[in-house]
């Protein structure tokens, strides 16, 4: 298996020679921006396939990840040397989590903002040709940081590019860089991460360079995750220990899909709509 870009990295935790093969039964897909956006958009996923036979996890971050904040041990290091510590975590992260398979796809995020261009279309194509998933988890629309949104675009596009029979039967949009929770509660998806707690914290944490380096993921991500199950209904009692929201975004691959603009406008105005109703009731 070839990708476009040389820096372009495939790695097989278990071993395994055959990358077009393990790809083949992966059951639970996450294609991200950056590494450490799988751990915490896409954990449900990972702790659907914990010790089960009959699923696998991918793992793809599509940019190398060269623009991160860094500070304290990190602060002195280049964007080259950045990358190379973050794919190393990546794949730390993928043998941690029993992944069957961590593909890093290594193009700059400048090159992935722009629409329709051909190398990042072409390998994220043969990523959704080679394996047909049960679910696949990617950015959501609504997220405030411009390469998420820009690869959640671009995964559309590889996707729209497949014939209808061959694409993903179900995609998720999943919180990372602005939560889920304003949805309506009809919209809303919600993903059981709050399984395998010896396992979560890990996962957050060997993405030292940004834990360490500045940024504290892991206590934000666990935070959010409990605080999302606690405040999702007023009147009943928490029926998960996590919970990260996700939105549905199967539409946007069907037949006569909506774009992407007029899919989330729709969740807004229903959110609108839910909050005028509420207050006019009252006053």
């Amino acid at each position: 298996m070839n990708f476009s870009h040389p820096r372009a990295d495939i790695y097989l935790p278990g071993g395994q020679a055959d990358a077009d093969a393990v790809l083949s039964r992966v059951t639970h897909l996450c294609v991200a921006a950056h590494q450490d956006d799988i751990e915490i958009m896409a954990y449900a996923g990972i702790a659907d396939c914990q010790g089960r036979t009959d699923r696998a996890f991918g793992g793809v971050v599509v940019t190398n990840g060269a623009g991160s904040a860094r500070t304290g041990e990190y602060a002195s290091m280049t964007d080259e040397q950045m990358q190379e510590v973050r794919r190393e975590e990546q794949r730390e992260a993928a043998r941690l989590g029993g992944y069957a398979i961590q593909i890093q796809l290594a193009h700059p995020s400048s090159v992935v903002k722009k629409p329709g261009q051909p190398e990042v279309l072409a390998d994220l194509g043969r990523i959704f040709a080679a394996c047909t998933p049960e679910v696949v988890y990617l950015h959501q629309p609504a997220d405030k940081h411009d390469t998420h949104v820009a690869v959640l675009a671009r995964c559309l596009e590889a996707i729209r590019r497949l014939p209808v029979g061959k694409r993903p039967r179900r995609l998720l949009g999943c919180e990372v860089w602005r939560n889920l929770d304003w949805l309506v509660d009809s919209d809303k998806v919600a993903l059981d991460s709050g399984r395998f707690p010896e396992l979560a914290l890990p996962l957050l944490t060997v993405f030292r360079s940004q834990v360490a380096g500045g940024k504290r993921y892991d206590l934000a991500t666990l935070g959010r995750r409990a605080s999302n199950a606690t405040f999702h209904t007023s009147h009943a009692v928490d029926k998960l220990d996590g919970i990260t929201w996700a939105v549905d975004l199967t539409p946007l691959v069907a037949e006569g899909a909506p774009s992407l603009e007029e899919f989330i406008c729709a969740h807004l105005d229903r959110l609108r709509e839910d909050v005028v109703r509420r207050v006019r009731s009252f006053t």
